[in-house]
């Protein structure tokens, strides 16, 4: 009988063909789905080549996503040069899974464009060349972030050597208040246990308040995982998971999900209760530099941004759309939708009888075209570069020095929530005020 487990623990476990493994041992582990994308792409497929030959074929062609998102509205020619060879390497190794910009098959943001296109199933391995990978998590899989070197290895042999992490369990109670978003729990983690309190760990979120967000929600609370250095997020998968991976599920492929025995030890454990806790922001420089909202408010903006893998998703602008409903900006306000599924979500979805689109639009926002865009700066002419040090409120996940594009610009993250609310006052304001 194996010994009790966490779900990180089983599903890595399982995919070493092993009945169990434990915190810090190391297993060979068959890895599910491999995404990269425009920035890392390059140099993993580059990797690849060198190890494994210049006609090499990748382990599963039907497991390889490349997504480019990152620098794709540019002219420059570094990037766009990007670009072309993951279309050059698509071509050579015939993927089916290949979401090229200009087409029409062309996505937007990776994290949120995988599980959209199905590649994100319970109980399995999903690894990628991007830090925030673990937003998968939300499905109840092991999802992570690797190098270029790594992710070579994966392409040739479909395995990679992983340690089992340990698992932090962060259980959320209580029913979340109409002004609180995920945003706002995830801020609140971090900030309890600051950018490298989880390093090498999973970080498991349970309880009540999880189970009744919606599935993008959980996403944004998985995303941030690696914030706080964490290994993976996870959420156990119900329903609600079941609903929206079923209705996806590419190429329809059998899944099992895992669940944490309740025996299971944990390297920490936190308990929050939702109702008591309060909107939260992320000042500069750092996403554990905490602050609530009530005592920051006033501080004056030049930018309020609303998207990402973060903050991006169709949850995110309605929440924002009910309270820009009616109303004026006072300072410059973006929107940008994650993908291009999103995008056409601002024309369908609708806020007091108006599409989310018409809102923003009369409310005297700009709306961007679906891409990372400004979240991680980018070439000068890239969407969103900041060409002088403003202060700007924003629903992405990092605020380090330059993370934006200036690097002595100050950026303050906050959920989409709190963003609406001080795109209206012109300083950081309290959604608290505007909700009824």
């Amino acid at each position: 009988m194996p010994p009790p487990m966490t779900m990180t623990e089983k599903i890595l476990a399982r995919a070493a063909g092993k009945d169990a493994a434990a915190p810090g041992e190391n297993v060979w582990a068959d890895v599910d789905v491999l995404m990269t994308h425009d920035v890392c792409g390059p140099g993993t497929f580059g990797v690849f080549k060198k190890h494994f030959g210049p006609d090499a074929k990748v382990w599963d062609k039907q497991r390889v996503v490349v997504i480019p998102d990152h620098y794709i509205f540019t002219h420059d020619a570094m990037a766009n040069r990007n670009v072309d060879v993951c279309r050059q390497f698509a071509a050579e190794q015939e993927l089916p899974y290949f979401y090229d910009v200009g087409t029409a098959r062309y996505k937007g943001v990776c994290h949120i464009a995988l599980p959209e296109e199905g590649h994100t199933r319970p109980g399995e391995v999903l690894l990628g060349t991007d830090s925030h990978t673990c937003t998968a998590g939300a499905f109840g899989e092991f999802a992570t972030g690797i190098g270029n070197t790594d992710a070579g290895f994966v392409l040739g042999t479909g395995k990679l050597w992983l340690k089992v992490p340990p698992t932090m369990r962060f259980v959320f109670h209580g029913d979340l208040p109409p002004y609180l978003m995920a945003k706002d729990l995830i801020l609140a983690v971090i900030g309890d246990i600051g950018v490298d309190g989880a390093t090498y760990r999973a970080m498991e979120f349970a309880g009540d308040g999880v189970s009744a967000l919606g599935i993008e929600e959980r996403m944004t609370l998985c995303n941030m995982a690696i914030e706080a250095g964490g290994k993976n997020g996870i959420i156990a998968p119900d329903q609600v998971t079941f609903d929206y991976v079923n209705k996806r599920n590419a190429g329809g492929k059998a899944y099992r999900a895992v669940y944490t025995d309740p025996d299971a030890k944990f390297d920490f454990e936190k308990v929050y209760d939702v109702s008591k806790l309060e909107p939260v922001v992320a000042k500069p420089h750092s996403p554990d530099n905490r602050a609530f909202v009530s005592e920051v408010r006033g501080t004056k903006l030049d930018r309020a941004y609303i998207g990402s893998c973060t903050g991006g998703k169709l949850t995110d602008f309605k929440a924002a759309a009910e309270l820009l409903n009616g109303k004026a900006v006072r300072i410059d306000t973006f929107v940008v939708p994650a993908t291009t599924e999103v995008a056409r979500g601002l024309d369908t979805e609708t806020v007091g009888g108006k599409s989310l689109r018409a809102v923003f639009e009369a409310a005297g926002a700009k709306i961007g075209e679906a891409s990372c865009a400004a979240c991680l700066g980018g070439p000068a002419d890239t969407f969103g570069r900041l060409n002088a040090p403003i202060s700007c409120i924003s629903t992405t996940n990092r605020n380090f020095p330059g993370r934006m594009g200036h690097k002595e610009a100050r950026v303050f993250l906050a959920s989409p929530l709190t963003v609406a609310a001080s795109a209206l006052a012109g300083t950081i304001a309290d959604p608290r005020d505007l909700l009824v």
